[in-house]
């Protein structure tokens, strides 16, 4: 699978979510969600780090962008569902550590998990508050120490990537930030339904139901004019 360029940000235009998932494990790397507002706001040291991993299309702009550079194969894969995918796909023959989210956001994940996806081999997990860098280390050695093939870590981005990074400098793995899916996962936040998100206006009923996105959402207009002037 070829990176398409977008504006100096590296995106791997996958046609599915399994698709991803295979090219992902055979490639290793840290899977990064990449959307409008990511790509408009990201520093040189997010874009780096994106190009020197597995960024896929987590959002409708990106996918048109995407479209606009001649991927046509290029489909929208939601972050909040690959993970999910993902340990569908290999929990019987893979091993898993989780991180983040408060301390009961976090346990009642892992329990739910293990609901959810009898004999899942979870090697570690832990909660999101790292306090000193004691904690942060403490958890790299044991990423290590531990070996799994996949981590997931939801902790909000960029502060995921960059530990992820960290993580995988020592560990080769495939890595991927979640954000606020443990709080989905677990029913403390709910998606938008289904109809809103087939329709590639999830954003729109966010904002409905929290205006206060508005400060962060602007930066949909600027990608929307990128789109229409065909700057990708």
């Amino acid at each position: 699978m070829e990176a398409v360029d977008l504006r100096g940000i590296k995106v791997y235009p996958a046609p599915s979510s399994a698709d991803l998932v295979d090219f992902a494990t055979r490639r290793k790397g840290i899977l990064i969600a990449v959307n409008a507002e990511k790509m408009a706001k990201a520093t040189q040291r997010l874009a780096d780090l994106i190009n020197d991993n597995i960024g896929y299309c987590d959002g409708s702009g990106v996918v048109l962008a995407c479209h606009q550079k001649g991927a046509s194969q290029a489909c929208k894969i939601a972050g909040c569902e690959l993970w999910l995918d993902i340990i569908a796909r290999r929990y019987k023959d893979s091993s898993f550590y989780f991180i983040g989210g408060r301390p009961d956001v976090y346990a009642d994940t892992i329990k739910q998990l293990r609901i959810d996806f009898p004999g899942i081999n979870i090697v570690g997990s832990r909660d999101g508050y790292l306090k000193t860098d004691a904690d942060r280390s403490a958890l790299i050695d044991d990423v290590v120490a531990k070996k799994p093939d996949f981590v997931f870590v939801a902790m909000g981005s960029p502060k995921q990537e960059y530990l992820m990074a960290e993580m995988l400098a020592r560990h080769k793995a495939v890595y991927q930030g979640l954000g606020g899916s443990f709080d989905v996962y677990t029913g403390r936040a709910q998606r938008a339904p289904k109809w809103w998100i087939d329709h590639n206006a999830e954003f729109v009923y966010r904002l409905i139901h929290q205006p206060s996105r508005i400060k962060r959402d602007w930066i949909r207009v600027k990608f929307a004019w990128w789109l229409l002037r065909k700057k990708f």
